[in-house]
């Protein structure tokens, strides 16, 4: 790791923690030339990941584009951003689960609206509206129903346990 002072590659680590996220290291440093200090996070990243589009495209795994996707679904949406960061660490982890090299644009999408629905209803709505092409208000219904079932099914779960 390169001193953001003057450089020099020759630091040691003061301290390492988990970040208050729970799914990264956050490690204070020291330049070993000029004693400047400075924090470093670690993260888990998906590595070699190829998407298969639709249309047959093969393109990297972008984790920007799977933040912009859940910004978008989440916009004016009252998330804090270690919320935000554990939504989109969740969405990797599952990627990762499937234990393959290449996977479908749909199985992302499923993977996002999987964690969206337990995460927000609202910005699970708007995601799946346009991943999975509502036509019309009668689609659009349709999924509200299935939601607002479960969330009877839930309610009458937790009742009967009290």
């Amino acid at each position: 790791m390169r001193c953001p002072a003057c450089n020099v590659s020759d630091t040691k680590v003061l301290d390492s923690r988990v970040a208050s996220d729970g799914f990264s290291i956050r490690r204070r440093r020291e330049c070993l030339k000029c004693g400047f200090r400075f924090s470093t996070y670690e993260e888990v990243e998906i590595l070699d990941l190829t998407i298969v589009k639709r249309d047959g495209r093969k393109e990297s795994y972008s984790r920007d584009k799977l933040v912009s996707g859940l910004k978008k679904a989440l916009e004016k949406r009252s998330i804090t951003d270690e919320d935000f960061k554990k939504l989109v660490s969740r969405v990797e982890r599952d990627l990762q689960l499937l234990r393959k090299s290449e996977i479908t644009s749909q199985q992302v999408g499923q993977a996002v609206m999987k964690e969206l629905r337990k995460t927000d209803q609202v910005a699970y709505i708007r995601y799946a509206s346009v991943y999975e092409s509502f036509k019309d208000a009668q689609t659009f219904h349709r999924e509200l129903n299935k939601l607002l079932r479960e969330n009877r099914a839930k309610i009458i779960k937790v009742k009967k346990r009290n």
